[in-house]
Parts: C-alpha cells; sequence; structure tokens
C-alpha cells in the first residue's frame, strides 16, 4: 500500500512488520501511542522520512494497524533534538486517485514538498 509521510510516497509491506508471533504485542498499542512514538523519532530526526526511510516505513506501517483508512501522516519538528511535545502530528485519509497522482510525480521527481502541500496539508493556505 502507499502511505505519504509528510512530503514522501511511500510503499509499505504490510507483511513486513512483524511475524505473526509479534503479531500480539502490536495489538496492545493504540493510536495515540503510536503517534507519540512518531513524535519522537521526529523529534530527533525531523527529516526521518528522507534520512532514515525504513523506520518511517515501520512507522507508517504501525499507524496502518492501528487506523486502517489513514493513508498520509505529517510530522512538524522545529528543529532536531526539540522536545517531542513539540513535535505537531496529523493524520489524514487521501483519495487513491491523489496518491496515485502524488506517487507519479515523485517518480518522475517532480513532487516537491509545496505541490504536497497544496494537494494534501494545506498548511500555506490562507
Amino acid at each position: 500500500m502507499i502511505f505519504l509521510m509528510n512530503d514522501t510516497v511511500l510503499d509499505v509491506d504490510m507483511r513486513r512488520l512483524a511475524p505473526p508471533l509479534a503479531a500480539g504485542r502490536f495489538r496492545a498499542l493504540t493510536l495515540p501511542f503510536v503517534l507519540k512514538l512518531g513524535r519522537e523519532l521526529y523529534a530527533e530526526q525531523p527529516l526521518l522520512h528522507r534520512a532514515d526511510p525504513e523506520r518511517a516505513h515501520r512507522l507508517a506501517a504501525l499507524i496502518v494497524c492501528k487506523s486502517p483508512k489513514v493513508n498520509a501522516a505529517l510530522f512538524e519538528a522545529p528543529h532536531a533534538g526539540c522536545d517531542p511535545n513539540q513535535v505537531g502530528a496529523r493524520l489524514a485519509e487521501v483519495g487513491i486517485e491523489l496518491m496515485a497522482h502524488l506517487s507519479g510525480r515523485q517518480a518522475d521527481a517532480a513532487l516537491t514538498p509545496y505541490a504536497v502541500d497544496c494537494e494534501v496539508w494545506r498548511r500555506m493556505a490562507a
């Protein structure tokens, strides 16, 4: 499945998340706990989705496990090493057509943070 992490489209393979024996551990996690984990990861590395794509993939997979309709997450840290409470977190359900469009633009190296913001997050909207 494809998942938008900030301004990067990830191809998330849910089968790689955990072996069946570990699945019980993940059931105990809550969505707020997973978002807290995401805030901690982005507090350490504000560009996690680019600097450590494997961790970003695992975070995306956890989000989907806890909220299957969600296919986009935005984590905004003011700077590396900030307090995790300073990291903003938003989740979204983006239509498949828009996700396919974003994925195609990324494949063509034409996807920019500004374009993703305009299409999905709308942080810069007046």
